[in-house]
């Protein structure tokens, strides 16, 4: 009987390592393609219950040196960096330091904003102006701003607020910097000792911290350095980037929306840790996990630091994305099966891979998209340029009868039509609509991907 129970086991355990292989192989495909087209260059991190079955990295960390990326090398997490944060803000209410009912006037008594409380600047309601816009009019780029300095000229020129807090939810940044300063305030400590202190070192996380590249002027080992590409030069750092050196350096001195700085193995380490009480309490993230709402009691599909959202056949799914010239940047976690998909790029992006990469997790099978043929004459409604942000533009051209889209200075491709106003490209998992006004005049297109639809208008 012994013999049978362990050729059972055996077997058993054989056809599970067969199965992960099989995973592992399909999921390499995705990003190895992505990574021989010259899109991609980044780590990637697959876990199931903990434990990696895929672990890889593609392409350099550091070009000019010819330094190959490796599970250790360290990202900028661009917003993937607001739920450290917010686990900061959770950290002093767990040790009685504040309330998420505090009034943001409680620490900063000279701003011009009421009624704006911690929840709020956690949960996105805030109604708070874009401190980036801020400083575009009225900032000198050739210096670096600070957390203060962003907080003086938020008092000095009191840009009006979006709306009334609590009325509607739009993502800010400003909200999450203010949070970075809050904790400064009620710790009564720099930023950075105290979350390596209360959170990075409690998760067990060694490489992860908060670095300012241009301001500190200090260097890190094994860090992976952010490319941008150039129409004539290909891939190229940030800071040597006409587009984009201005913003990497100006804003270089802000924390608190971004700015942490972590590797996928760390970043693992960071989900593992949020099933247990390391950090908080399971009360505590059972809120931070729970969709924030509006004064009119409608949820949101954002918590404390994370978007939200159920679906089938996954269940909950909590993840966040995170963009900043060279870096893009992405987790997912799948609480209820203990799946995380952990997904840092350092030039290029794959984000557009991930309902591939999570279906190969589940052995799903997705229908391919089925392609119509709009008449030219719909198409051509479309031709135009439309602006995401001053830096980011999505020319739509038609070109022998096919619709092509093109950012910036990016190579064009297809977009293929599977409604009339709604198009997809053949290497991604997002689909772009356009949008018409009551006239039948097309105004702006969406990207509906992962996340928060994203909304370019028609220049």
């Amino acid at each position: 009987m012994k013999t049978l129970i362990v050729i059972f086991t055996t077997c058993v355990m054989s056809s599970l390592a067969g199965q992960i292989q099989d995973k592992a192989a399909r999921i390499d495909s995705v990003f190895s393609s992505l990574h021989q087209q010259d899109q991609f260059s980044g780590n990637v991190l697959i876990a199931e219950n903990g434990k990696a079955i895929f672990q890889k990295s593609y392409g350099k960390a550091f070009r000019e040196q010819n330094r190959d990326l490796n599970s250790e090398s360290l990202f900028e997490l661009a917003s993937v960096s607001k739920q450290f944060t917010a686990m900061g803000i959770m950290v002093l209410k767990k040790q009685g330091k504040l309330k998420y009912e505090d009034s943001l006037r409680k620490f900063f008594p000279e701003l011009p904003y009421y009624g704006i409380t911690v929840r709020q600047l956690l949960n996105h309601t805030s109604g708070l102006p874009d401190y980036m816009e801020l400083a575009a009019k009225h900032w000198d780029s050739t210096k670096i701003m600070t957390n203060d300095s962003m907080i003086r000229l938020l008092a000095e020129k009191k840009p009006e607020i979006h709306f009334r807090p609590g009325e509607q939810w739009e993502y800010s940044n400003t909200g999450y910097a203010l949070l970075g300063s809050i904790i400064e305030k009620a710790s009564g400590q720099h930023f950075a000792q105290f979350m390596a202190k209360n959170v990075y070192q409690p998760a067990g996380m060694k490489r992860t911290q908060v670095y300012h590249k241009r301001l500190e002027q200090r260097t890190i080992d094994n860090y992976a350095y952010g490319y941008v590409k150039d129409a004539k030069r290909g891939y190229v750092m940030a800071d040597s980037s006409a587009v984009e050196k201005t913003t990497v350096y100006s804003l270089d001195g802000i924390f608190g929306d971004g700015i942490t700085n972590s590797s996928t193995t760390d970043l693992l380490k960071w989900d593992q840790a949020l099933y247990r009480e390391k950090l908080v309490s399971k009360q505590m993230m059972a809120e931070a996990f729970t969709p924030g709402r509006l004064n009119n009691g409608k949820p949101t599909e954002y918590g404390f630091g994370w978007l939200l959202k159920q679906t089938e056949p996954f269940g909950e799914i909590q993840y966040h994305s995170g963009g900043w010239p060279g870096y893009v940047t992405y987790i997912e976690r799948h609480p209820r099966q203990n799946k995380t998909i952990i997904i840092l790029a350092n030039a290029g992006s794959a984000n557009g891979k991930i309902a591939t990469v999570r279906n190969i997790l589940y052995d799903l099978k997705v229908k391919p998209r089925i392609k119509i043929t709009p008449e030219e004459k719909i198409l051509q409604q479309y031709v135009g340029s439309y602006q995401f942000s001053k830096n980011n533009i999505l020319k739509i051209t038609v070109e022998e009868g096919k619709l092509m889209g093109q950012v910036n200075d990016h190579t064009p491709h297809e977009l293929h039509a599977e409604a009339e106003d709604l198009f997809f490209r053949a290497d991604r998992d997002f689909s772009i609509r356009f949008v018409k006004d009551t006239a039948g005049k097309v105004t702006k297109l969406q990207i509906i991907q992962e996340g928060p639809t994203i909304e370019a208008e028609k220049m």
